[in-house]
């Protein structure tokens, strides 16, 4: 399938530069399938398509403050950037490193508090591993000397960094965040708990493959990076328990979808612990796990809309997405939410 199929254009001032003043204030697109029919809600309104004993999954994992610059050394200079990718062992981890000629095999840089990082290793993709000097572990250096690693297309630093969190988030890993359960606020929780709507959690680590390009002509051409997730025991029972009462399943955002059709077993049961994935889930997919998808408005020919059109169709995705640019929807990260039922 030609990859442009996926395009569209999107006018500049609808990328959403920060959030919501609250967050579930921000727009709603509804689309249900059955029907085929289209509403226009705020996000607290979502309570109303969620029937009791139905179950809402989420992505717990937390973001890393995983943008972290060089301080200036007897041996490095001040100013080079290093982006967390990936936790190794033994103080050894990956990263996205700018301007690549300063991290050449064997080139140590200073970061701040004194910690120290050599280059061990290049990478085919442009990737360096680098370990820590003196052994510390480099999420802990990250944790407190890191910054948000907000996506390019956000050039506003207005908002703060507990808005580019969940309010669920709780183990750390991700160098992005699950931005559709950004709508998710104490009260939204409230009204589901009120309607007797359950919600478990998974964690996936969010790693550069969920925003890597298709940079191919073909969208099965293009190659998925690994990411790591977790299934409890207690969310795969719910899981079971809700499927065997028919009722419906959610999955809010797409890493939470790509984790529970990466993991759903030939006979209906989630398996459960830590696993990984690299699927690519495009048109023509059969879904196993999702009955009801919420999600972001996401960029042109990525593997995120490619996605979300496995779930409702190409065209009819296109044509909703449309809608929302007529209608002034803010879009990507910081953006408005639509759900598909």
């Amino acid at each position: 399938m030609k990859t442009d199929l996926f395009d569209f254009l999107l006018p500049p001032e609808l990328i959403a530069q920060t959030p919501a003043s609250k967050r579930s204030a921000s727009k709603l697109l509804v689309y249900n399938r059955l029907s085929d029919k289209t509403e226009h809600r705020k996000f607290s309104d979502i309570i109303d398509y969620f029937s009791e004993g139905d179950l809402l999954i989420v992505n717990s994992s937390k973001v890393i403050p995983a943008r972290i610059f060089t301080v200036d050394s007897e041996f490095s200079a001040a100013g080079s950037e290093v982006l967390f990718v990936k936790k190794l062992d033994n103080g050894y981890f990956e990263a996205m490193v700018r301007p690549g000629k300063k991290f050449r095999m064997g080139r140590r840089h200073l970061l701040p508090g004194n910690s120290v990082v050599e280059v061990v290793q290049i990478l085919d993709s442009g990737l360096r591993v680098l370990k820590t000097v003196d052994g510390k572990d480099p999420v802990a250096i990250f944790r407190e000397y890191g910054q948000m690693p907000l996506p390019p297309y956000i050039t506003s630093r207005e908002s703060t960094p507990d808005r580019y969190q969940t309010v669920y988030s709780g183990v750390e890993g991700s160098i992005a965040a699950p931005t559709a359960g950004l709508h998710f606020d104490d009260q939204v929780f409230a009204a589901l708990a009120k309607k007797q709507v359950n919600v478990a959690e998974i964690v996936l680590h969010v790693g550069l493959g969920t925003f890597k390009p298709v940079e191919v002509d073909e969208i099965e051409d293009h190659q998925m990076h690994e990411e790591v997730f977790y299934i409890s025991e207690a969310t795969a029972e719910l899981f079971k328990k809700t499927r065997q009462a028919g009722k419906r399943v959610w999955a809010c955002g797409t890493t939470t979808v790509r984790t529970l059709e990466s993991s759903v077993s030939e006979a209906g049961e989630l398996k459960t612990g830590w696993q990984s994935t690299s699927c690519f889930i495009m048109p023509g997919y059969k879904f196993k796990a999702v009955d009801c998808f919420i999600t972001n408005f996401h960029l042109p020919r990525s593997t995120l809309i490619v996605l979300v059109a496995a779930f409702a169709g190409r065209e009819k995705v296109l044509g909703l997405y449309s809608e929302a640019i007529k209608k002034e929807y803010r879009f990507y990260s910081f953006g408005d939410s639509m759900v598909i039922i």
